[in-house]
Order: structure tokens, then C-alpha cells, then sequence
């Protein structure tokens, strides 16, 4: 036999109404305890009756059970308050990061000479002495750098310096034996050798 479809609505018939409490209370309980059962879980349940009789089941303590929920309810609701404290600060923060990007755009572009018809004659002088410190700062980093890149310079300069030193004394080192061997290779006769010329005027003799 099909069992019907029961249309969700408030039954009309007192009796019948009564009869399907009844059932479904019954089939209600009997869940509520096989998921305690099997699943280890804390359950109460809590049902009135249309004429007001009460009708419970609780695995452990129905005001227990109460508590524990009113507790992490509030548990919830502190949570939930921290959030909305956080989100809070979190657009204020971006509201001042968006304020303070817009003053650093306005700001920039008095640096590059725009927009400046609005400005009064103090906004102009600080944006000229700003101008004023930057170009302050621009020339002695300018200044540092040439410092850097002389020294630089100099200590190359050196090295270079003292390698050809010490070529120089490797070429002297290399001729000067060379010179000796010449003097050594000729003979004493050689050395004390003098040559005896005599000049004369005149007709030669027969």
C-alpha cells in the first residue's frame, strides 16, 4: 500500500491532529535519544504541547544543557562585537590611508608645478622651500659622489704607480748583467791597450 504525502499545514481536524502529535512526539524523542546514543552528542529537546503540557529529553540535564547554550551564546555575541570593534578600526584606517594619499598626490603635484592656481602665497613658499631642500640634498649626495669616484681615482692610481715600479726594477735587473758580461769578455791587454798617434805636417820622407 502507498502511504500518502502529508500536505505541510495545520490539520484542521482536532482529532486527527491530536492522533499525528502523538506519532511524530513519539518518533521525535526516539531520534533525539538514538543521536545521543550513537553519537555521543549532549541533546535536550523541549516540546509544549497546543494545550501547554510539557514534553522533554535531555541526555544529561536540560538546565545544564540551557546553560552550556546561553553560554556559548554569549561566547557568540563577544565574538561578534570584537568583529564589528575591528572592522570599525580597520575602515578607519582606510579612510586615514585614502586622506593622507590624496594630501601626498596634492602635495606632488605643487612639487612638478601643477595645480598651484589654488594654493595661497604661504602654501607657495613651502612648496619652495621644500624645492629648496631637495636641491640642498641633491647636491651634496652629488658632492659625496664625486668625493667617492676621486678617491676611487686616486687608489688606482697608486696601484698603477707601484706596477710600474716594480717593472722598472724588473728591466733594470735584466740589462744590468748583460753590461757586466761585456766587461768581463774583454781580455786585460784588451783593457790596458793604449793607442799612440802622432800627427805630421809636411811632405812625406823618401
Amino acid at each position: 500500500m502507498v502511504r500518502g504525502i502529508t500536505e505541510m499545514k495545520r490539520i484542521e481536524n482536532t482529532t486527527s491532529r491530536q492522533v499525528t502529535f502523538s506519532k511524530r512526539r513519539g518518533g521525535l524523542l526516539k531520534k533525539a535519544f538514538e543521536l545521543s546514543v550513537l553519537c555521543d552528542a549532549e541533546v535536550s529537546l523541549i516540546i509544549f504541547s497546543q494545550k501547554g503540557k510539557l514534553f522533554e529529553f535531555s541526555s544529561s540535564s536540560t538546565n545544564k544543557t540551557i546553560e552550556r547554550y546561553q553560554k556559548n551564546d554569549k561566547n557568540l555575541g563577544h565574538e561578534n562585537i570584537l568583529l564589528e570593534q575591528t572592522t570599525e578600526h580597520l575602515k578607519g584606517e582606510v579612510m586615514s590611508m585614502t586622506r593622507n594619499l590624496e594630501v601626498l598626490e596634492i602635495s606632488k603635484r605643487r612639487l612638478l608645478g601643477e595645480d598651484l592656481e589654488s594654493c595661497s602665497i604661504d602654501e607657495l613658499e613651502k612648496v619652495e622651500g621644500q624645492l629648496d631642500q631637495s636641491l640642498r640634498n641633491i647636491r651634496a649626495k652629488k658632492n659625496q659622489l664625486f668625493k667617492e669616484q676621486i678617491s676611487l681615482l686616486k687608489d688606482e692610481e697608486k696601484v698603477l704607480m707601484n706596477k710600474n715600479a716594480e717593472l722598472r726594477e724588473k728591466y733594470e735587473a735584466r740589462s744590468l748583467p748583460l753590461f757586466i758580461d761585456r766587461r768581463e769578455d774583454e781580455s786585460p791587454q784588451t783593457q790596458n791597450m793604449e793607442v799612440d798617434t802622432q800627427l805630421f805636417i809636411g811632405l812625406p820622407e823618401r
